[in-house]
């Protein structure tokens, strides 16, 4: 009886916090600042290299079918002609790749392409959502320094129900939902977006879920007025400051908006050491705060990890959200150990 009672405050407690974000639909990322590609298609290509990342999410450690997503993404240039080969392109001895020399050196690259996919699973109890997009982008120069790309994805999202995980008990619902094994609609979708970037800063701005569409998984016998999908827009900046010769300080900010819940803004802080390693801290306003670390493999591969505390009530039953990052530099010319553009 007393299991039964506890974990009936630990539902209740759980509808009181998420009715508030019923309306977020789309996963959200601790470690978004080291993959902004997964916001925002103009990022698509970015780079000299392709860009390969897979991650994995698990929200709320201790709550049973609390959301757990996971993502594979990878995007490229095409047409991109400024590669550096040269002697001058390698890491000189005892000296910082992201120090004043790159500052003095930085020019904007050429005009270019970039494509790119993304695929996402997205799984909070019952519900899952799995959604995959081609992108697209156009990179190109304003000035000696300074670049704009614009970008849009087209993919299909499918989300799915599980009615065999819903318990009604003696309550009369809906045969179509209640007699069901799995329930899935398919729907196309759209992304869009613009990315401003330079060497010391990038200010970027991308919509997800551009066209919004009933979501149905009873023939239409139910069709609740909040069943739908809406768009999520995305304000993102950042500048770099130099600390000496061996570290960069990179404070970013995201603005998040999704109707009809208040805007969200989530400020980051990131100490970046030589290309080699980093560490973070981010606070997200009236949820919970987060913490990061990673390192920088060669030029081949790096690893990233956050934890998340939240702020919240939910915060007496959970022990914490954790995200691995895990990213591979494929066909990296030059060979820097950390990205130019993305940071």
């Amino acid at each position: 009886m007393k299991r039964n009672v506890k974990k009936l405050v630990v539902v209740v407690l759980i509808v009181a916090v998420a009715l508030p974000v019923l309306a977020q639909q789309k996963p959200h990322y601790t470690q978004y600042i080291l993959n902004q590609y997964i916001l925002n298609p103009a990022l698509s290509g970015i780079e000299n290299y392709t860009d390969l990342k897979i991650s994995h999410r698990h929200q709320w450690v201790g709550i049973q079918d609390a959301p757990v997503t996971s993502y594979f993404s990878i995007h490229g240039p095409l047409g991109k002609s400024d590669f550096r080969t040269t002697a001058t392109s390698f890491e000189m001895p005892g000296e910082n790749p992201r120090g004043k020399r790159y500052w003095e050196e930085y020019t904007a690259p050429a005009p270019h392409h970039g494509i790119g996919l993304q695929v996402i699973n997205d799984v909070t109890g019952p519900l899952s959502n799995f959604s995959a997009y081609g992108t697209y982008a156009y990179h190109i120069g304003l000035s000696p320094r300074t670049s704009l790309s614009g970008g849009f994805g087209v993919g299909f999202n499918r989300v799915s129900l599980d009615a065999n995980k819903l318990d009604f008990g003696d309550v009369t619902v809906d045969p179509t939902v209640s007699s069901s094994g799995i329930l899935n609609k398919t729907r196309l979708d759209l992304m869009a977006g613009l990315y401003l970037y330079s060497a010391d800063y990038f200010i970027g701005i991308s919509a997800q879920q551009v066209v919004p569409q009933r979501i149905d998984f009873s023939n239409g016998y139910i069709r609740p007025k909040e069943g739908r999908t809406v768009p999520h827009l995305f304000a993102t900046a950042g500048y770099r400051f130099l600390l000496g010769e061996d570290f960069n300080l990179i404070p970013s900010v995201m603005i998040k908006y999704v109707d009809p819940l208040p805007t969200q803004i989530e400020a980051n802080l990131k100490l970046q050491f030589r290309s080699m390693a980093w560490i973070g801290t981010s606070y997200r306003h009236k949820d919970g705060f987060a913490g990061m670390l990673g390192i920088n493999v060669s030029n081949t591969f790096n690893v990233g990890y956050a934890y998340d505390y939240t702020t919240s009530r939910l915060n007496n039953f959970t022990k914490g959200t954790h995200e691995f990052l895990l990213g591979f530099l494929l066909g990296n010319k030059y060979p820097d150990n950390c990205p130019r553009n993305v940071w």
